[in-house]
Formats: structure tokens, C-alpha cells, sequence
């Protein structure tokens, strides 16, 4: 248990209740963090504070990921001076003409960049970015079709996710056979693997979020506040609404592109090379680290004879899983920079200066966004000294009924990440804690897989639903929307397929309905509930909850509009 209790509450909580009302992330979470030093140390409180933020600097693995970021500014700011943005728009127009066709496309690139959700956020924000500008989505539209893939497809596929939630379940299989009270033998509990792939289904949380997605945008419904995004940018042309503070807007941050001669290779090479690259240097560093655990435990060292013994897919997931992907991340994007800068001066587009500027203004470009990442990662820290998730996994204690269990811990693990803004810190607080918890009431390893998927599914919904997520605010960034605007316009939708998922856990607690049946249940459910709730606003704003998405051709804007 914390030693602070539930003051240890208090500085991720404020920074979200400030973020949220202010809509200023940046003050809110230094306000947070300064708040935990004052817990912390009392009178030093400002000291602590810049202690959490110099070792969130400090740390090697959030140090790759702010430089992947710089470097990411600069390939974007690359290929706009370049004119790649305006090769695409003009290719665009000719073949997506509506905001279905654009959503659509978007969330299939987020399903099939599975490998990292940083990733996949960078890529599909900026390359959507401007079609969706011209079919006149709004950015929190977009946004939250990144969001809202890239986190849950990255938690089942073959991904650097994968392996820390194996070896999160792996540590609380260990915490079992060390516990000396519940004498339980190493050769009793089940394969770490085998429990991951069958919590697979009782991720549920994930696995609806990414149809909920689908089920947006092929039905061209909107409740909520997103409905108010799109009925402006529809019907005023507006993207962001007026007094909006984008994390990143490349049109006011950059010069003009170079126009004369637009093509679409100097967008997708570079995305091309980020992507090669990274995959590459995760495969490359997974099976250096791979070979020399192998080769220590006297078990097979190559690939092939892995593949044979323990299966193609457990063979691949271990070495790519023992991937440095913050590494290759770096290298992805240090290819896309020097890729783009390859091209522009084959081309003759631009010279070495007019490069080495447009490096620099993407880095500026990104200043913001890794300000707040550097904050957000700080009150992580805050959280984690003064032991919030601690206190919020324990407090529930071991007195509930199996049936309940895991609603139970869907809620906290929900509560742990959105006060903490990172899934991954909590399903290392909370995976270990579950699986105790589940062994302690039931006396056997039936529950592992379901409770395993209910902290999933709980971090990723914090994620999805926290100001302060690093997610959540490289989505806003890479989309171009603002942080607040995108989390109080998801929010609605994440909410709804939570409430689809307690559902899900019922039927199976007490009915045990499995996942095979509850899952197409939930499917229908979500259908019903996105008609339903989109009537229904619908009726009470008196607008047509569809008209956001409209023909295929906008509306012509009225004369005051164009003045706007």
C-alpha cells in the first residue's frame, strides 16, 4: 500500500481536472507534478519537481523516443517543403472524394501498422492529415481514428507490446512460486504465451475500440462533441475550431512548399524508409538479444531451429519482442529525414542549407508536443513515487466474487492509467497484482487469461480517455488537433465500448457465455448503441446526426463563412 494513501491521488488528478477546464495541458501538468514534489518533500516541493522532469529527460528510453519525435518533425516539415503534401492532395482529390472513403482509408493504415503505436500514429497522422483537410473532416475526427487503432492493434499484434505484457505475465507467475503461503510449483502454472493468446479475447476493450471505429465511419454517425467537430468543419470549412491549439500546425509553422514539381514519391519514400528501417532495426536488435539468451539457456540459436520447436508465430514474437524499438524508431526516422533530404537535392528542389533549415523548423515544429510528453511522462513518475497505482490496485482487496473480479480490475486498471497516462506503467502495476488476486480467490489458473485481458483492456481505455496519455498527445500531434478537443470528443465513443465490455464480462461471469458468443453480441450492441445515441443527440440538438458526413460535394460556405 501507498505510504501517501490517497493523497497520492492528488497530482494526476489535478493536472487532469486542469487540463480538462483550462484546456492549457501544459500548465496543468506542471501544476500536477509541482503538487506531488510539495507530497513529496514538503518544502522542496519545487526541487522534486524538476528532479521528476530532468529524470524523465534523463531516461534513455524516453530520450530515443523525444529525439524519433524531432526527427519526425523534421521528416514531416521535409516533405511539405518538399511538396509531397501537395503531391498527395492533388492525387487525392482525383480518388477519395468523400469523408467515408478518407475514414475508411485511415483506419485500415492503423490496423495494418501494427508493429508500434508511435509509429503508427506518426505515419497515419501525417499522411492523412491533409486529405482529410480537403474532404473537410475535423481534427478530432481524425484523431480519433488514430488513437483509437493504433494503441489496441498494437496490443495484439506483433508488436514491442507484446513482449512487455508477456513478460508482465510472467512476472506475476513468478510472484506465485515465490510466495511461500500459496506453495504453488513453477511447473504448475501454464505458458506465459498460452495465457497471453488466450487473453487475447477478453481484451475485449481493444478489440471494440477497433470496430467501434469501423462502425463510425461506415455509418456516418456522430453523438456527442464530435458532432458538434464535424457539423463546423462540414459546414464552415473550419478543422480545428477558432481559439483551437493545435500540438502541430504545419501550414502556420512552415514556408511554402516548393511547388514547381510535386510528386508523390517524395511522400511515400520516406514514410517507406521509416517503416523499413524500424521493422528492421526491431528484427535486428530482437535477434542479437534473442541469439545471446538462447545460446546462455542451451536452447536452439537460430531461427529455423526455433521456428520448429516452438512454432512459427511464439518464434517470431520472441525475437521481435526482445526488440529495442525505441532504437529503431531513432534509425526509422533518421532514414525518413535523409531519404527526403536525398530527394530534394537529386531533384534539384532544394540545397544543403534550404535542408539543414527545414530540418531545424521541424524541430520546432514539435517543441510543444515534446514539452508535454516530457510532462506527461514526469507526473508518471510522480504517480509511481508516491505510489498511486499501488494504492488504487490494493484498495479493492480480495473480497470480491470470482463473477465480478474482472469488471473489477477492468475498473482499476481504467482508473490507474488515466490518473497515470501510461497503459504500459500500468499493466506492470496491475497485470502482477490481478493475477494474484485471481489465484487467491479460485485456487487455480482458470481466470488468468480473463483477468490478464481485463488490465489490457482497462490501460488502454485510461489511455484513451487520460489528457495527460503520451498516446493520446502524440495522436493530437501528428493529426494537427488540440489535446483537450481530441480527448473530450473520444471520450464519448471510448465510454460507450467500455460499456459494451462490462456487458461482455457479465454475460461471462455469470452466465458463462464465452468469448465466441459475447463478442459478436458486442458487436451488434455497438451498432445499436452508435444509431441509437446518434438519433437521439440527434433529435435533441435538432440536426440530422449524419449531415456531418454530407454528399460527396461540401456545402457552399456562405459569405461570412469565407470572411472566418
Amino acid at each position: 500500500m501507498s505510504d501517501f494513501g490517497a493523497l497520492s491521488l492528488v497530482p494526476p488528478l489535478l493536472a487532469i481536472v486542469l487540463a480538462i477546464v483550462t484546456r492549457r495541458p501544459i500548465l496543468s501538468l506542471f501544476v500536477g507534478i509541482w503538487s506531488g514534489g510539495i507530497i513529496a518533500t514538503g518544502t522542496h516541493g519545487i526541487g522534486q519537481t524538476f528532479d521528476w522532469i530532468s529524470g524523465s529527460i534523463g531516461d534513455v528510453f524516453h530520450a530515443q523516443i523525444l529525439v524519433f519525435t524531432l526527427l519526425l518533425g523534421s521528416g514531416v516539415a521535409l516533405i511539405w517543403r518538399l511538396g509531397g503534401a501537395t503531391a498527395v492532395r492533388n492525387w487525392a482529390t482525383n480518388r477519395i472524394r468523400t469523408q467515408r472513403t478518407t475514414g475508411l482509408t485511415t483506419w485500415i493504415l492503423g490496423i495494418l501498422l501494427f508493429f508500434d503505436d508511435y509509429a503508427n500514429t506518426a505515419i497515419v497522422g501525417n499522411t492523412m492529415r491533409e486529405i482529410s483537410d480537403q474532404m473537410r473532416m475535423s481534427r478530432e475526427k481524425l484523431s480519433y481514428i488514430v488513437d483509437s487503432t493504433a494503441a489496441p492493434v498494437a496490443t495484439i499484434g506483433l508488436s514491442s507490446w507484446v513482449a512487455f505484457q508477456l513478460s508482465m505475465i510472467d512476472e506475476g507467475y513468478e510472484s506465485l512460486v515465490n510466495d511461500d503461503d500459496l506453495d504453488v510449483a513453477a511447473g504448475d502454472v501454464p505458458g506465459v504465451f498460452e495465457t497471453f493468446v488466450g487473453s487475447i479475447p477478453f481484451n475485449t476493450y481493444s478489440l471494440l475500440a477497433i470496430v467501434m471505429v469501423g462502425v463510425i465511419v461506415l455509418s456516418r454517425r456522430d453523438y456527442g462533441e464530435m458532432l458538434t467537430a464535424e457539423r463546423r468543419s462540414w459546414q464552415t470549412g473550419k478543422v480545428n475550431r477558432d481559439d483551437a491549439q493545435p500540438l502541430q500546425e504545419v501550414e502556420e509553422d512552415l514556408r511554402e512548399p516548393i511547388e514547381k514539381k510535386p510528386m508523390l514519391r517524395t511522400f511515400f519514400a520516406p514514410i517507406v524508409a521509416l517503416v523499413a528501417v524500424t521493422l528492421a532495426g526491431a528484427f535486428w536488435t530482437g535477434y542479437q538479444e534473442w541469439g545471446a539468451e538462447q545460446a546462455e539457456e542451451g536452447a536452439p540459436t537460430t531461427v529455423t531451429e526455433a521456428m520448429n520447436e516452438e512454432g512459427v508465430v511464439q518464434a517470431l514474437v520472441d525475437i521481435v519482442g526482445a526488440g529495442d524499438f525505441a532504437a529503431a524508431l531513432v534509425w526509422g526516422s533518421f532514414a525518413m529525414v535523409a531519404t527526403a533530404i536525398i530527394i530534394g537535392l537529386a531533384y534539384g528542389l532544394f540545397d544543403l542549407g534550404d535542408s539543414v533549415e527545414t530540418v531545424l523548423e521541424g524541430f520546432n515544429l514539435m517543441l510543444t508536443a515534446v514539452t508535454v510528453l516530457v510532462l506527461a511522462w514526469s507526473i508518471s513518475a510522480v504517480a509511481e513515487d508516491l505510489g498511486t497505482g499501488d494504492y488504487v490496485a490494493t484498495v479493492v482487496g480480495d473480497f470480491l466474487p470470482p463473477e465480478l473480479l474482472p469488471i473489477v480490475v477492468l475498473f482499476v486498471a481504467a482508473f490507474v492509467a488515466f490518473t497515470m497516462g501510461s497503459s504500459w506503467a500500468t499493466m506492470g502495476i496491475v497485470t502482477p497484482i490481478a493475477i494474484t488476486v485471481a489465484y487467491n480467490l479460485t485456487g487455480t489458473f482458470e481466470l488468468m487469461p480473463v483477468v490478464v485481458g481485463a488490465v489490457f483492456s482497462g490501460a488502454i481505455f485510461g489511455d484513451h480517455t487520460s489528457p495527460i496519455s503520451d498516446t493520446s498527445v502524440l495522436s493530437s500531434t501528428f493529426t494537427g488537433a488540440d489535446l483537450i478537443d481530441h480527448i473530450r470528443t473520444q471520450i464519448y465513443y471510448a465510454t460507450t465500448v467500455m460499456f459494451v465490455v462490462v456487458i461482455c464480462y457479465l454475460l461471462y461471469g455469470y452466465f458463462s457465455v464465452p468469448p465466441i458468443v459475447f463478442l459478436p453480441i458486442g458487436f451488434f450492441l455497438l451498432v445499436g448503441l452508435v444509431y441509437a445515441l446518434s438519433e437521439l443527440d440527434g433529435l435533441r440538438r435538432g440536426v440530422d446526426p449524419k449531415t456531418s458526413a454530407g454528399p460527396q460535394e461540401p456545402p457552399a460556405r456562405s459569405a461570412q463563412d469565407r470572411e472566418d
